[in-house]
């Protein structure tokens, strides 16, 4: 590959890095006979980002090279950090009964727990907490139980435009099974009752059958870039970390 090929592998490659890229790392990767064309390709990158246009620079930090802030930028990220709301993070109970609400929307709680088997109040409340989900309106049948949605915040932590983006019933059944071989979502310990038993479960896991039954949508919501999508964004205390000794602070 050339140099023009090799420029925007390069700058990805760094700037998806929580850690300093080696130039040694990046050539391994892009080929020994590449060298002289990813030696060019970073060295036109960093003459690019030092250019007063751009708000972040690639340092050369640890024998590596990272993107970061520029030191004059340095008061206006610290305003930005102490104001950022960090990303969400469910566990697997959260992410299941996310998932039914997705799919099943307007949806009750006595529904949502005969789906998946055991008492989902707790993990419910965490998702009205986190606000991606909230009432709407009272079903109409005896004891007119609440009716509980997605919300706008949803869309937002998934990266999706409206409910029609939401994978298929299929994808989410793959996007399961790849938890279970360790793709695991950090976040909170659920208080749910039984909650244990429903990750145990997921070797065959709630049937998305069972969750699509009567779906509005069709489609299923899968984890984003990064609730725990393999682009997961550090959270803030991570974030404050990122402000270097000097003053800096890397770009995330």
């Amino acid at each position: 590959m050339n140099e023009d090929k090799l420029r925007p592998i390069v700058e990805a490659l760094i700037y998806l890095a929580d850690e300093p890229v080696t130039l040694a790392s990046m050539i391994e990767l892009l080929g020994e006979e590449n060298e002289a064309a990813v030696r060019q390709a970073l060295s036109h990158l960093r003459r690019r980002y030092a250019s007063p246009e751009h708000g972040i620079e690639i340092k050369e930090i640890a024998d590596g090279y990272k993107m970061a802030t520029k030191p004059e930028h340095h008061a206006w990220v610290q305003k930005f950090l102490k104001h950022h709301t960090p990303p969400i993070r469910l566990s697997l109970p959260a992410l299941e009964t996310l998932a039914v609400i997705a799919y099943r929307q307007p949806v009750t709680l006595p529904e949502i727990q005969e789906i998946r088997g055991v008492n989902a109040a707790a993990v419910m409340k965490t998702l009205v907490d986190k606000k991606l989900v909230t009432t709407g309106g009272r079903k109409n049948v005896v004891g007119r139980p609440i009716l509980y949605k997605t919300t706008r915040d949803f869309l937002l932590q998934f990266g999706l435009r409206n409910l029609g983006e939401l994978p298929s019933l299929d994808e989410y059944q793959e996007l399961a099974q790849a938890s279970l071989e360790g793709v695991a979502v950090v976040g909170e310990a659920e208080s749910e009752p039984g909650a244990g038993d429903a990750v145990g479960r997921r070797e065959t896991g709630t049937a998305a059958s069972d969750i699509g039954k009567e779906s509005t949508g069709g489609r299923m919501a899968a984890e984003p870039r990064t609730i725990s999508d393999a682009e997961q964004k550090p959270d803030a205390a991570g974030e404050s970390d990122r402000v270097s000794a000097g003053g800096d602070s890397q770009a995330s």
